[in-house]
């Protein structure tokens, strides 16, 4: 409910410009990340994960609804920030006990359906406060007060009903030889990092999807459709997501990670030609396929070239990478959108893309691992 609407809201209502908007988002990602380096290295080394991700569910449901109070850019930029500290203690736990708790051949659908499922709130969420601002003539502020309700029955349900799995086993071949690929349990391995690295150069060209907004709205989405939008790209996402990690299984994870970046770079490049409203529709459409196909895919083959007793710290890198890329990534893609033009932006995000996407292609398993827990 909040997301789709807080860059009109930045820019809207409190006069925030295009770098600034990027600089929020940026340092509330970065932060986050550092904070899942750290969450994840100590969930391997306490071996729980649930009471980190508690935390960090707590304290978002806690912070979020107070954006309505926010009579400045600065006051969201600090509840922002909060907002991104309960992400970044709950998130590599999370995907570690999601990685712990299915099997190494199922693991890509198992993470594309986490993403779908996460997807699917994110569609009903926009439809909410579309209703909200259009049929019961709520305000901005309102609507981000509602939003506190379905963040406290998410809490609810997770206190109640996610249980801690058992982390520390080694996946074996069918033959009960351990598994090709994993890292020992001290050391990440030279193919994790050498995956995270181009992952990293993707996310420097990757800024926030609150540009993608800003620039719906230039094109003549209004801002009341807004949410309507972002529902219809979490729709994308929520219906392929699945399929997409299921994929990744079958295929491996490299062909799927690299269909999917060609796909960003593509939208990227449609929105810096684009120049009427159902352009963006139809670009918003799309890009919901490269979340598709690389969302839970990318996590999976985290998880397939680590050992499991580090996956919570692996995790905590990965989104490390993706943290510390997004600061520089939105201020860059900021700066360019202020002093040259939205095309020249989008122009550089599309063009780092491709270079990850060709760089993908040396480095990473070509398949999925096929290994089953003994």
């Amino acid at each position: 409910m909040i997301y789709p609407l807080m860059p009109l809201f930045l820019s809207g209502v409190l006069g925030a410009n295009a770098s600034f908007i990027g600089a929020i988002e940026g340092a509330a990602e970065s932060t986050a990340s550092l904070l899942k380096l750290a969450s994840g290295w100590w969930s391997d080394k306490v071996r729980k994960r649930k009471p980190l991700i508690v935390l960090g569910y707590g304290i978002a449901t806690l912070v979020r609804p107070f954006v309505a109070l926010a009579s400045s850019a600065g006051m969201v930029f600090a509840i922002r920030m909060a907002d991104r500290v309960g992400k970044g203690i709950r998130t590599a736990p999370r995907d570690a006990l999601l990685a712990d708790s299915t099997d190494p051949a199922s693991r890509g659908r198992a993470f594309g359906f986490h993403a779908s499922a996460d997807n699917a709130g994110a569609v009903l969420g926009p439809l909410i406060a579309f209703a909200l601002l259009r049929y019961f003539d709520l305000s901005l502020r309102n609507v981000f007060w509602l939003a506190a309700i379905p963040g406290v029955i998410a809490l609810i349900v997770l206190v109640v009903a996610v249980r801690e799995v058992p982390h520390t086993r080694e996946p074996r071949d069918p033959a009960g030889r351990p598994a090709p690929g994993l890292a020992s349990g001290e050391s990440l391995g030279r193919r994790f990092w050498a995956y995270l690295g181009v992952v990293l150069l993707f996310t420097l060209g990757n800024s926030t999807d609150a540009f993608l907004l800003l620039r719906a709205n230039q094109l003549g989405v209004a801002i009341a459709l807004a949410p309507i939008l972002w529902a219809m790209l979490n729709f994308v996402k929520a219906s392929a997501g699945t399929w997409g990690g299921a994929l990744s299984d079958r295929l491996g994870r490299k062909p799927l990670i690299v269909a999917g970046w060609l796909i960003y770079a593509g939208v990227y490049f449609g929105f810096s030609r684009a120049t009427e409203a159902w352009h963006a529709w139809a670009l918003f459409a799309v890009y919901g396929l490269f979340y598709a196909l690389t969302e839970g895919t990318e996590k999976a083959l985290v998880a397939d070239v680590v050992s499991p007793a580090k996956r919570g710290a692996a995790f905590g890198w990965y989104n490390l990478a993706i943290g510390l890329g997004a600061l520089p990534a939105s201020l860059i893609f900021g700066t360019i959108w202020d002093r040259v033009s939205p095309d020249a932006a989008f122009l550089f995000g599309a063009t780092l893309a491709l270079v990850a996407a060709a760089a993908m292609t040396f480095v990473a398993p070509g398949r999925a691992l096929r290994v089953s827990p003994k």
